[in-house]
């Protein structure tokens, strides 16, 4: 029986932990080896070339495929339920090079405004000056999206919950308007991560990830993943291996080390954020929270249909606009002020510092993402901890 048969009826922590690890590794290593090289040698000329031209199954040079990578892409691939995975350097380069590969001139993506500033940034900068047409609607104008994607596109593309502004999109409703014109469906499911969220299971074609984030979950390794139908992903390697955006082999091992440990992390991650979120809706001092977990979100009815869990980022404003989060965040002492998030610690910090620091102040406000707007990672610590870190550092301003 293959440890795929063996895979089919067993939990997502188990799946984390053992998918892509089919049998015992070099000299009986139990854990994934980092096979470092660069090439790989061959005797024989024609099994080298059946290799070369994938009639046979191996690797014959690391910026194309690597036996650490394999695994990293396997259990990516089973984890989101995908017929085919192929990995990248950065987050960044799995969105771009999905795009690129997808889209030639005179075609056209429809998107929405508040996706990550990288991304907002290739619609916004790099696509139109290869032709390519690009609409990007209010996120949750169900209505408006639908109305531009029926006046036909070749792509696509969700983010869900978006960053930072912890919106939801209708994941099914789009993705049926999105096929009914032969569109791709292309979703960014960082922030949900496949323990909350399967985009594939609810239609769409291909499903990326920064694995710098959640996946990785310890903020020591950068990594981009694209999982989904396998004639796509088999494209967008292609396009990967010539234009090299290859994951290297020990950012491989470091992901795959942090994917044994992803169903455990995002529950709490799960837990600490909800319980955060229901606080700083009461706190005098915060003028408003953006968590889809929370009742009062818009598209919490949403969420709670198309989510396992709610993730682990929150955002939120005070009152006193942007002078008060510059006085909040360097009291915190529990919280790192850094551009990130995902980890097991907890990270806070502005769009114009973090998520959008690539965007202009007018290209900000353009997109809908206010200056004085707080993205919270919430991290793994105790949630009373946190809660006491923010209670006195709110007390202070």
């Amino acid at each position: 029986m293959s440890i795929e048969k063996k895979l089919e009826n067993v939990g997502l922590g188990t799946k984390s932990v053992w998918s892509g690890e089919t049998e015992l590794f070099y000299q009986g290593a139990t854990q994934v080896p980092i096979v470092q090289n660069a090439t790989f040698g061959y005797r024989d000329i024609d099994i080298w070339y059946d290799v070369a031209t994938e009639k046979k199954e191996g690797h014959i040079y690391s910026r194309n495929t690597n036996p650490t990578l394999h695994v990293f892409e396997e259990k990516m691939r089973i984890l989101e339920d995908a017929e085919a995975a192929t990995s990248f350097a950065t987050g960044m380069a799995a969105i771009s090079n999905t795009l690129f590969t997808l889209l030639s001139p005179n075609d056209r993506v429809v998107s929405v405004k508040d996706t990550y500033g990288g991304t907002s940034k290739i619609f916004m900068e790099f696509l139109p000056r290869f032709n390519v047409n690009v609409e990007l609607c209010e996120t949750t104008d169900y209505d408006a999206i639908e109305k531009e994607i029926k006046k036909g596109c070749q792509v696509v593309y969700m983010e869900t919950p978006t960053n930072p502004t912890l919106k939801i999109m209708d994941l099914k409703r789009l993705i049926k308007a999105a096929h009914a014109q032969g569109a791709i469906v292309v979703v960014d499911n960082t922030f949900a991560t496949p323990v909350n969220q399967k985009p594939i299971s609810l239609g769409a074609d291909l499903v990326l990830h920064s694995a710098t984030k959640f996946l990785g979950g310890h903020a020591d390794a950068m990594g981009g993943i694209v999982c989904g139908k396998k004639d796509l992903v088999k494209r967008i390697y292609h396009f990967r291996e010539i234009n090299g955006a290859t994951l290297g082999p020990m950012s491989a091992f470091l992901l795959i080390r942090g994917l044994k440990t992803l169903e455990l992390r995002i529950h709490k991650h799960n837990d600490n954020a909800m319980e955060l979120a229901k606080y700083l809706q009461t706190h005098p001092k915060v003028e408003s929270v953006n968590y889809p977990g929370l009742e009062s979100h818009l598209n919490h009815k949403i969420a709670k249909e198309q989510m396992m869990g709610f993730g682990g980022v929150l955002s939120f404003t005070l009152k006193g606009g942007f002078d008060s989060v510059s006085k909040l965040l360097p009291l915190l002492q529990f919280a790192h002020m850094a551009a990130h998030l995902g980890s097991v610690d907890t990270i806070v910090g502005p769009p114009k510092v973090a998520s959008h620091v690539e965007n202009t102040p007018e290209e900000r406000k353009m997109l809908g993402i206010p200056e004085g707007l707080i993205r919270c990672s919430v991290g793994i610590e105790n949630i009373e901890d946190i809660k006491a870190d923010f209670e006195q550092a709110l007390s202070k301003i």
